[in-house]
């Protein structure tokens, strides 16, 4: 099976669903190719049938594509399972689209963690209380935002989303 991911360049979540492809085919005896295409202009978005980065064609057809959906070069927000948006379709929705049995949430990779120490924990005085056996403390919790920002960099305010 031939997947071609179609995305504008440096798109970060070209990475997030290449990802979830291969979680999505995890222990399955599927032969799947995996290509990339980089498309940084209408005409070429037009021509690849990209309706926003990222796009996934499975054997040249993009199984996500939605009734009035247009070729362009711009970001591109799918449904998440619990309603909400992301920038790539979920390992469930993956699945569907190849048609692949429904996996059992247990047997799905947990996401991917960041293992990056935040730069107070490493001079803040206060906060090297694990070195005596004191407890650590954690980074602050970022407030929450009303907006929600597409991967391409740009913020919009979540009213303003058609669906």
């Amino acid at each position: 099976m031939k997947l071609e991911i179609l995305q504008v360049p440096e798109c970060p979540n070209a990475l997030l669903l290449e990802r979830r492809i291969t979680e999505a085919v995890a222990g399955e005896h599927i032969d799947v190719e995996i290509t990339h295409r980089v498309l940084n202009d209408q005409a070429a978005a037009t021509e690849a049938g990209m309706t926003g980065s990222p796009t996934l064609l499975i054997d040249g057809q993009d199984p996500f594509a939605e009734p009035g959906s247009v070729p362009s070069v711009s970001c591109r927000l799918y449904r998440s399972d619990v309603g909400g948006i992301d920038g790539a379709p979920s390992v469930a929705a993956l699945r569907a689209a190849l048609n692949l049995a429904p996996a059992d949430q247990s047997t799905e990779m947990p996401p991917l963690r960041s293992t990056a120490v935040h730069p107070r924990l490493e001079t803040d005085p206060r906060s090297q209380h694990s070195a005596r056996g004191g407890a650590r403390r954690s980074p602050p919790t970022p407030p929450k935002r009303p907006f929600i920002t597409p991967s391409c960099g740009r913020s919009q305010p979540a009213e303003t989303l058609h669906r």
